[in-house]
């Protein structure tokens, strides 16, 4: 079949979101394989800062999240430059809508610095000048369901982290794309597809990114 019948342009832009154990880099690299884009991971591996934020939360999240706003930003802006043709893992929206905020109500991030990074968020990112995506993909499933996926593929920071943690991720994800606005969303239930079994499940799901975008144009 021929995928450029849905109707996605070859130069867009789209963006994968959700939490920890939904598959956002299976669905990453399904749909850059099936419309022959680029794709965009976060690098993890050369973050200055990963390392000391994991042993003193308070004195380091700050530090962190300028970095990941820096970088997003950056990786934004390239992609744009390069003329799209990116699926991308992780939004730059959920540094803030998510985690700083977390940081800040838990009181591992100051007052002052939260104002600080909020502002700059701001200035940087929610403006017209700003490249955002064309479509952000919001994988979504049930607690247990999450559970179950991070139980499964078994790395050992995440099967040693606590259920309250991923309960607290989910709802504060939930919230926050209730709340998004910046782009068009499509909201996908992880239950809705298969991509390891049945890698041709990705035509739905390029047909409902399609269908999305024409209704926004």
């Amino acid at each position: 079949m021929n995928r450029n019948n849905y109707g996605i342009p070859n130069n867009a832009i789209i963006t994968v979101a959700g939490t920890v154990g939904v598959g956002k880099s299976t669905m990453t690299n399904y749909l850059a394989e099936a419309l022959n884009f680029r794709t965009s991971f976060e690098k993890v591996d050369t973050n200055p800062y990963l390392d000391k934020f994991y042993a003193d939360f308070e004195r380091w999240s700050f530090h962190l999240q300028i970095y990941f706003l820096a970088e997003r930003f950056k990786e934004q802006k390239r992609m744009f430059e390069y003329g799209g043709g990116f699926i991308q893992d992780r939004s730059i929206y959920e540094d803030t809508g998510i985690f700083a905020k977390m940081h800040y109500e838990k009181g591992t991030m100051s007052p002052v610095d939260y104002e600080t990074y909020t502002s700059l968020f701001e200035a940087m990112v929610m403006t017209p000048y700003f490249p955002h995506p064309d479509i952000l993909i919001y994988l979504e499933g049930s607690l247990e369901d999450i559970l179950a996926r991070i139980k499964e593929r078994g790395r050992p920071m995440e099967q040693q982290t606590s259920i309250d943690y991923w309960k607290e991720m989910h709802e504060r994800y939930e919230t926050w794309i209730d709340q998004f606005s910046a782009c068009p969303i499509l909201r996908l239930n992880i239950n809705e597809y298969d991509l390891v079994s049945n890698p041709s499940d990705i035509d739905q799901v390029l047909e409902k990114v399609g269908h999305t975008l024409k209704q926004t144009i």
